[in-house]
């Protein structure tokens, strides 16, 4: 594998890994919080799939003998916690969790179209975690929409 394509894999695979842990990390944040049982089993559903792409993140590293994947930075996480924990101080509503999650998953969604277009052949493999998790994100848009109600 030539160094420059080994950066630009790695840089791929980095991009796929933070957009999993950062919902990951969003779920974790927001899990304690939800008094909804539905919306708390949606929520830990949607964690064990992202958590199993993740791990997919993981092996795919190893396999390909990149250096190690690197999680969202401690700024990064420190932003989304205060985000999430300062939205959630005086609205903990099912109605309100629902739409951060949302946001997020949304967002999510759009810098998977956005990193399938950046990062055209340099991996297939990578291109089918990251179908793959678009079309999660998707279906969880569809899954989390009814609790805006």
């Amino acid at each position: 594998m030539e160094e420059i394509k080994k950066e630009d894999l790695e840089n791929y695979l980095n991009g796929v890994y933070q957009n999993i842990r950062t919902a990951v990390q969003s779920i974790d944040e927001l899990l304690p919080k939800v008094k909804d049982n539905n919306l708390k089993k949606e929520l830990a559903s949607e964690q064990d799939v992202y958590i199993a792409l993740q791990k997919e993140c993981e092996v795919f590293s190893q396999a390909e003998k990149l250096e190690k994947i690197k999680d969202n930075n401690w700024l990064e996480k420190a932003k989304l916690w205060s985000s999430i924990n300062l939205s959630t101080m005086t609205n903990k509503t099912t109605r309100h969790i629902a739409e951060m999650m949302l946001f997020g998953t949304f967002m999510g969604y759009i810098t998977c179209v956005k990193d399938l277009y950046d990062h055209k052949n340099i991996s297939k493999e990578i291109d089918d975690i990251l179908s793959r998790l678009k079309e999660f994100e998707r279906k969880n848009l569809d899954a989390l929409m009814p609790y805006l109600v």
